[in-house]
């Protein structure tokens, strides 16, 4: 039988437990064997959608110590939104079940410094980077400056933070089926930081019942 955390809070905890049993080094590396394989072959019932950065040290599976069927992932680079995103991220939740949407960023991210870079320097970024860096640009409005100002020095670790908030607050302004789930207490969206010296995943933003 899959088994599914029922709120939203339970399924939080289950991934705060798992990353401090990965940051301890005490992983348990859980639904991973054949059994489980077998077990999942006909359907799915994952507790979370993790919506995170494409960077490689940043595998949401590993640093929440979960395993096969345990939570549903959608990344990009920078977890930058489009429909496609946010419709995954609906089937997520509507048609699976997911009962949490964490938004996962992480320190010295490639995407925001590239957004850094050409906020401060007026430099595009090559090629389609170029469409990464442009739905990254949005969240430092939020900052109330566009980093040619003096006054409006955005350092990139805030930056990158704003960008988590603002990714939170456009899943749930974007998609009715999320803020439906949200408003309901079936679901709540999170947005975390990874550390990637030290493997600690700590919350930023939440909406909906914790």
């Amino acid at each position: 039988m899959i088994e599914q955390p029922m709120t939203p809070a339970e399924a939080w905890l289950s991934l705060k437990e798992g990353n401090a049993r990965f940051m301890s080094g005490n992983a348990d590396h859980p639904s991973q064997d054949v059994a489980r394989r077998h077990e999942l072959a006909a359907a799915q019932a994952p507790f979370a959608v993790i919506f995170g950065c494409s960077d490689s040290r940043v595998a949401a599976e590993i640093i929440f110590d979960r395993g096969l069927g345990d939570v549903f992932v959608v990344r990009t680079a920078g977890h930058v939104l489009d429909t496609t995103v946010i419709g995954s991220i609906e089937y997520g939740v509507d048609l699976l079940g997911a009962s949490l949407i964490v938004v996962l960023a992480h320190d010295h991210c490639g995407a925001i410094a590239a957004a850094h870079h050409t906020l401060t320097t007026g430099e595009n970024a090559k090629g389609f980077v170029r469409a990464v860096v442009d739905r990254v640009l949005p969240s430092i409005v939020t900052t109330g400056g566009d980093g040619h100002d003096p006054k409006f020095a955005i350092d990139p670790v805030e930056l990158g933070r704003e960008h988590v908030k603002h990714t939170v607050d456009m899943l749930y302004g974007y998609s009715a089926t999320i803020a439906k789930a949200v408003d309901e207490g079936r679901c709540a969206i999170v947005g975390v930081e990874y550390e990637l010296h030290d493997g600690r995943a700590s919350l930023l933003e939440s909406l909906g019942q914790l």
